[in-house]
């Protein structure tokens, strides 16, 4: 910000003008406090979504004895392969088997024990079994399950919305306050002026970061405000439709596919969470002599059915839950053209559902490809140290923030600095703002309540200063 810390000082002012002038005052303070409660969950998400960012690299450092093997000519079924998985927690149901992604690469077994997950790995052409690890408590896993919803369930994830939602309100109030009105020039606006030995220096480089990750910054949120809980929720159901025709002739269970998603780990796409899982038909099974398997295809049948339908690799395979369930094959690509999603009978192996990047709705392609650019999947190392780059930017933009406000609290305690003079009527601003309440009511919701409580405290201010002094008598 290139503004002069004075304060105000005009003539007297109509009643108009001054309630005019009390309105950008609460404005220019919500400004503030909007920053102050966004920085904290910013500087998070930053931190966070670097570590999710480099998770191959992670992976590589901490598990390169779990999930790196040396190829061979012949491998095992994928039914030894998880039975050689289960010899080692009898007691566990299998979540998920997920094939090498490569041909050096192990196979992992998901299995739930007593309400924990557990990723197993094995050698896919020797059998030997590797090792293990929870699921969830990896730094990757906690990095993206802090990232999706702060480790709160549906209140973390509603926080996070309108942590979104306030960021984009800053967005819109601070490029109002960064945007020159003293003619052209890059000094203070797109490069500091002055070193950080100043509190002048810190404005600047706050203005100048901020200009270089406005656009960034908005993709982030914007990108990200399609997997939150309410009103990604809403915006999928609106646009997320498939052809009836897809769906008519298969018979359907109750949850949709999104019951297959973790916050920790993604298993279908996006485009296809409100999808409903269909139902396999009982009446296929044969008669076994083993009533809790009843499956009728083994699960090498599932992985050549993958391969003969042409899904890449990297995909995963739930299995079956109850005599309804269906094995899904799911394929959630760094490049959202290879998505796949696949539901088969369990019992007869006929493709229930088989959706891919081309059966998409516009909308859901977009936001595919937003979901990936901003996980950084896309375009290799290149990818990866742009979207750094731009969270490193993230981090000093939160950083000076605070900084700033800390330095021109007013009077040592919790407050605003001074409206400064400088400062026109920032309709456009305000109309932005009203618009984005409407748009995103968790939002719009918080603003509200913002707005009584900033109004009663300020009343309740206001009448303290106009009460009368009691002089006390001697």
């Amino acid at each position: 910000m290139s503004e002069p810390d004075s304060v105000l000082s005009t003539p007297p002012q109509s009643a108009v003008a001054q309630d005019v002038r009390g309105f950008y005052q609460r404005a220019w303070r919500w400004h503030f406090y909007a920053g102050l409660f966004v920085a904290p969950f910013l500087l998070l998400l930053a931190v966070t979504g670097i570590i999710y960012l480099y998770k191959p690299q992670l992976d590589r450092w901490l598990y390169a004895d779990l999930q790196w093997v040396t190829p061979a000519a012949t491998a095992w079924s994928a039914d030894a392969l998880l039975a050689q998985a289960r010899s080692h927690r009898p007691q566990a149901s299998v979540v998920s088997y997920i094939p090498s992604p490569a041909a050096d690469r192990s196979v992992e077994v998901v299995l739930a024990d007593a309400g924990v997950e557990w990723s197993q790995f094995i050698d896919p052409y020797t059998g030997r079994w590797l090792g293990e690890y929870q699921t969830a408590a990896t730094l990757p896993a906690l990095a993206r399950e802090l990232h999706a919803d702060l480790m709160l369930g549906k209140f973390g994830d509603a926080v996070l919305e309108i942590v979104a939602g306030w960021g984009l309100l800053l967005l819109v109030t601070g490029a109002y306050l960064w945007w020159p009105r003293r003619g052209p020039g890059a000094q203070g606006v797109m490069l500091p002026r002055q070193a950080l030995r100043s509190r002048a220096g810190w404005r600047d480089l706050h203005a100048a970061t901020g200009f270089w990750t406005a656009a960034g910054l908005l993709f982030f949120l914007l990108s990200g405000m399609t997997w939150t809980g309410f009103w990604g929720g809403q915006f999928a159901d609106v646009w997320n439709r498939f052809p009836a025709a897809m769906w008519n002739q298969v018979p359907e269970s109750a949850p949709p596919a999104r019951a297959l998603n973790q916050a920790h780990r993604q298993t279908v796409p996006w485009a296809v969470e409100n999808t409903p899982l269909p139902a396999s038909q009982a009446h296929h099974a044969a008669v076994t002599t083993a009533p809790a398997e009843p499956t009728a295809i083994t699960l090498q049948q599932v992985v050549t059915l993958a391969q003969e339908h042409g899904v890449h690799p990297g995909y995963s395979i739930t299995l079956p839950r109850g005599e309804h369930g269906v094995y899904t094959i799911a394929l959630f690509a760094d490049d959202p053209r290879h998505d796949a999603t696949l539901h088969l009978d369990q019992y007869s192996g006929a493709v229930l559902a088989d959706v891919r990047w081309q059966d998409y709705p516009w909308v859901a392609k977009v936001v595919e490809t937003g979901v990936m650019l901003h996980m950084g999947k896309m375009y290799g190392p290149v990818h990866q140290a742009v979207m750094l780059v731009l969270c490193l930017l993230v981090i000093i933009l939160s950083l000076s923030g605070l900084w700033l406000w800390w330095c021109r609290r007013p009077a040592r305690r919790f407050g605003v600095p001074p409206l400064p003079h400088a400062l026109p009527l920032w309709r456009g601003a305000v109309i932005l703002s009203l618009l984005l309440g409407l748009l995103f009511p968790l939002l719009g919701a918080s603003l509200l309540a913002v707005w009584v409580l900033d109004t009663l405290i300020w009343r309740w201010v206001a009448a303290r200063r106009a009460a009368p002094r009691r002089v006390e008598s001697a």
